[in-house]
């Protein structure tokens, strides 16, 4: 689906976010990336989404080097969900993801955002129908974050970027978000942190640490406790009983 080759990036600052990394993410599942504070995780989506571009390296999606797509087109094929996303319109909530259809208007009809049978669908799909008439403003975080995923699935992407989509949630919305995501099909990377919950819910996990791919590949073969011992200085057991989990212990604590 996307493939980064040999893809770095400095900020204006000078600072290397991201040393050369090579690695391509399944067409199919639930993809997470983790890493340390830091690590260059945000910096990475950022740059699968297109918004940011390498320093160096190529970034491919289903063979087309991104870079010679249009951010419209690529609109219409990859979807971002940012951490909190904020907007200082008044709009309501089927305004918001009316305006992921954006990308399929033509010219003229920006700034004319109407009723969309696609948003429609979205909203129901998501289960925010009910939120239709409701202010952006007013809507609880987890209200927002499923307005948000209807106006990215709005996009009928092939691709759903998230980042960090549950890190202001309860532990229950943060269940019910991603039981919803799994539940789409879509081909989704996202950016997350709790390691339970990728243990949970993903099928392919990409490590990063100090700006580089420490590890990548299927979840069982990436998320071990030497990798997470290695990478975030934690013990850990992972265990795969009722469903694969990751445990912390406390320094010197044992689970052999």
């Amino acid at each position: 689906m996307i493939e980064f080759d040999s893809v770095s990036w400095v900020a204006d600052s000078g600072k290397t976010i991201l040393r050369p990394m090579s690695f391509a993410v399944p067409t199919q599942g639930m993809t997470a990336i983790i890493g340390p504070n830091g690590a260059g995780k945000s910096s990475l989506i950022n740059i699968a989404a297109g918004i940011v571009e390498p320093t160096a390296g190529e970034v491919y999606f289903q063979g087309r080097s991104l870079a010679t797509i249009h951010p419209r087109e690529r609109a219409r094929h990859i979807a971002l969900m940012e951490q909190q996303a904020q907007t200082l319109l008044d709009l309501s909530a089927r305004e918001v993801v009316e305006l992921g259809r954006i990308p399929f208007r033509s010219a003229w009809s920006f700034g004319r955002l109407g009723r969309d049978a696609v948003a429609e669908q979205m909203m129901e799909r998501v289960s925010v129908s009910h939120l239709a008439g409701q202010r952006w403003q007013t809507l609880s975080g987890g209200e927002r974050q499923r307005v948000q995923l209807a106006r990215a699935l709005a996009q009928e992407p092939e691709l759903l970027l998230l980042d960090e989509p549950v890190n202001h949630l309860d532990i229950a919305h943060q269940i019910s978000f991603l039981e919803l995501v799994k539940s789409l099909g879509t081909c989704t990377v996202a950016v997350m942190h709790d390691l339970d919950l990728v243990a949970a819910f993903f099928d392919y996990v990409i490590v990063v640490g100090g700006g580089e791919v420490v590890a990548s590949g299927p979840i069982e073969r990436v998320l071990t406790r030497d990798i997470i011992h290695d990478v975030f200085g934690v013990n850990v057991s992972v265990t795969n009983t009722d469903r694969r989990r990751v445990t912390w212990h406390f320094e010197g604590d044992t689970d052999d």
